[in-house]
């Protein structure tokens, strides 16, 4: 029965499948809807606290503990920042490094949200377990796929959680060229198994709703913007650099939320996968173009479940490019680097694009080169409120149309298209219906 003419109090609470807790509270009264509210109950983490007196290279593999899946995020927006501060200018090796260690996060995260969070709700499924015994081969491909990822962390980055090889100025211990030659051939023969996680999305019906928002993302003009860029609005068509991040972030509290809301040009904005798609789209690998018109991603696009899709074009997207990349290393071979530095004062401003969306980091240090100061700006911050504007738009168009479970699910499944990675923690949900 729809809820047109009735009263209710939906509570979820906890959402399952997301990062950490996050409730959602929708009161209706007589058919009309009085309250939507996202609530973030998340504690403080204080990681910027934590850095105060670090000298600068200690600093990106402290924070980078702020998160389990986006460590390699924290730790490359922080570098980057912190060699902003210090003055350093890195070589184009390191450079490269960094974009596959980057990209080698951006397949981890995606095939896991995908695979594991995302898809059963589109199949009915509680969770990914039954699949197990319904749909083997699919989750051994989600397997295969999350464990090739993996592996391309550890041999860049040195291990897969926390990765400790990048540091300032270059590269602790380089990867081994015969390792990246091994992995080259491996991840060339995994794109039948990412052929066939396309063929799957492309099956699922995804809900049509649409909701005009500004995206937000980095922009580059010479390649699809995921290490480098200046911060770039679909309202405006014009970038701000990311020393300027303040102005983009705007941030400002609610009563329910532990998380601070952000909103630049308008009331909410969107960042992840789906803003990067829009925003810089012509800059996608030929193959993840072709993909996106298979899944019926045509931009600009609004509506927000459609985030999967947009992640899935990103896989591909990072596939092909990481093949490239791989490529120019084992052509150009790899050298040894001077990377001892003698801390000095200042600040700079880093940002990289993570799975989720645009993160920033900024760091200060005093004389005698000891962190003084500190601020980290995630990508779910930024996205809570454009989430929330979304619910209280799809709610009031659904009533007519779904019951009192119908409409949990699908705002479980809004909140989730978002990937958000609210703390390190996941909570089983429990739905109560109060008439």
């Amino acid at each position: 029965m729809a809820l047109t003419t009735q009263t209710c109090n939906i509570d979820i609470h906890h959402v399952t499948r997301v990062e950490g807790h996050g409730s959602i509270r929708i009161n209706v009264r007589e058919g009309v809807v009085e309250e939507v509210k996202l609530c973030i109950v998340e504690a403080n983490r204080f990681f910027e606290s934590f850095t105060r007196g670090l000298l600068p290279a200690e600093v990106p593999w402290i924070v980078g503990r702020i998160c389990g899946i986006c460590c390699v995020g924290h730790q490359l927006a922080a570098t980057k920042a912190v060699e902003a501060a210090q003055g350093i200018t890195v070589s184009p090796q390191t450079v490269r490094l960094r974009k596959m260690l980057n990209e080698s996060q951006f397949l981890q995260s995606h095939i896991l949200h995908v695979y594991f969070l995302a898809i059963p709700d589109f199949v009915g499924a509680p969770s990914v377990l039954p699949l197990v015994k319904t749909h083997p081969e699919v989750v051994k491909r989600a397997l295969r796929l999350k464990k090739l990822a993996n592996d391309y962390t550890a041999i860049l980055g040195g291990r897969t959680l926390h990765p400790m090889s990048n540091t300032l100025k270059g590269w602790r211990k380089l990867p081994d060229l015969e390792e990246i030659e091994r992995l080259h051939a491996r991840l060339t023969a995994s794109l039948p198994d990412l052929e066939e996680t396309v063929a799957i999305v492309q099956s699922l019906n995804i809900p049509p709703f649409e909701r005009e928002t500004e995206f937000v993302s980095l922009k580059h003009p010479d390649e699809y913007a995921l290490y480098d860029g200046d911060v770039f609005s679909s309202d405006t068509r014009t970038a701000v650099p990311v020393s300027d991040y303040r102005e983009v972030t705007n941030e400002f509290t609610v009563s329910h939320s532990t998380t601070r809301w952000s909103r630049w040009h308008r009331e909410s904005y969107a960042v992840g996968a789906l803003a990067r798609v829009n925003n810089n789209f012509a800059q996608l690998h030929p193959a993840a173009r072709e993909v996106a018109a298979r899944l019926r991603l045509t931009v600009p696009c609004y509506n927000p479940y459609m985030n999967n899709c947009a992640q899935v074009v990103e896989i591909i997207h990072c596939a092909h490019n990481s093949l490239a990349m791989m490529e120019t290393l084992l052509n150009d071979g790899l050298h040894a680097e001077n990377i001892d530095h003698v801390p000095v004062a200042g600040r700079g401003v880093g940002a990289v694009e993570v799975p989720r969306g645009i993160l920033f980091h900024d760091y200060e240090f005093d004389a005698s080169g000891r962190c003084c100061d500190a601020n980290a700006i995630i990508p779910t911050s930024q996205n809570v409120n454009n989430i929330e504007q979304d619910m209280k738009d799809f709610i009031p168009r659904m009533l007519p149309k779904m019951s009192e479970k119908e409409l949990a699910l699908h705002m479980e499944m809004l909140l989730r298209a978002y990937d958000p990675c609210i703390s390190c923690s996941v909570h089983m949900l429990d739905v109560t219906f109060v008439k």
